[in-house]
């Protein structure tokens, strides 16, 4: 077991912060930690990295209670806060060896802040300024400190806020690449980047998780219906359409273009083609349209 919070709960006065959350991650996976702003995540990661203590509750890594063993648990912890603290008027290699010191690498320390240069791409820029470079390079300089010291946990907090595509790419593909051999919680709201790198997905809202599931099912936590687009060659209505059985809902978009839903577990596709040769219609194109994590974010997390 790498993670593991036990009815956490965070008080700002009497304001809830966070709401008895339970979960545990175990080692090796990735982790998707997203909510609204507000919704509690980067105070349930301070707590986790010993930056700050819980009301209630109890939360351990690597079966290391955070508040018996606040230095132990930085050993096993990377941390890359959102806002990325870092020294601008120190030199980037200098910047990681001092890092490095903190953590008493001692004779390490030198492979280690060169392993963590190629690691992180950052060998054109290590023998410049912080304050100098841009800020991919510096999320780069954040990750290679968080993982200086070889956690096996890593924490990170808005990893790609305000980057670039290219750059999001870029850090998203370092993230993967460190998460082979480590336990990963990431926190952030582009849905894109939890589908692509994330293997589990806790959704926290008001300071309460509303769901935990694998990528692959976090779908089912809401009410679904399947989609698809279609364009026939000619003009039909919405009264025709619904002759076609099963059809819960039907929103033309242009044209000749509809959007048609039914149960989830229901495929009308070929129903489809059948009433087109009926009233005399060519399908033109027609797709299926996936249900996005956006959607089911923004249902799990409107109240």
């Amino acid at each position: 077991m790498s993670v593991k919070a036990e009815n956490v709960t965070k008080l700002y006065g009497k304001q809830a912060a966070l709401k008895k959350v339970s979960f545990e991650i175990n080692s090796g996976e990735i982790v998707g930690f997203i909510g609204p702003n507000g919704a509690g995540k980067s105070t349930m990661m301070k707590i986790i990295t010993g930056y700050m203590p819980q009301t209630e509750g109890s939360v351990s890594v690597n079966n290391i209670d955070v508040i018996e063993n606040p230095l132990e648990i930085k050993r096993n912890i990377g941390y890359l806060p959102e806002n990325n603290p870092l020294y601008p008027n120190m030199f980037v290699k200098e910047y990681l060896g001092f890092v490095a010191g903190l953590y008493k690498l001692g004779k390490k320390t030198n492979d280690r802040v060169n392993e963590m240069v190629h690691l992180t791409g950052l060998e054109t820029e290590k023998h410049k300024q912080i304050g100098s470079l841009s800020k991919g390079y510096r999320q780069r300089v954040g990750l290679a400190q968080a993982l200086i010291h070889d956690p096996s946990v890593l924490i990170l907090d808005e990893p790609t806020s305000g980057l670039d595509p290219n750059q999001i790419v870029e850090i998203r593909d370092l993230i993967k690449q460190a998460g082979q051999d480590k336990t990963v919680l990431l926190s952030t709201h582009i849905m894109q980047e939890v589908e692509a790198i994330c293997g589990r997905i806790i959704i926290i809202n008001n300071g309460e998780i509303v769901a935990d599931d694998k990528t692959s099912n976090i779908y089912s936590h809401v009410q679904q219906a399947s989609t698809i687009v279609v364009e026939f060659n000619g003009d039909t209505d919405e009264n025709q359409l619904h002759e076609i059985k099963g059809i819960t809902n039907i929103a033309k978009l242009e044209k000749r273009w509809w959007l048609i839903e039914t149960p989830v577990k229901l495929d009308i596709r070929e129903k489809v083609f059948e009433f087109a040769v009926k009233k005399n219609l060519v399908v033109l194109s027609m797709q299926k349209k996936e249900k996005r994590l956006e959607e089911v974010f923004r249902e799990l997390t409107k109240k």
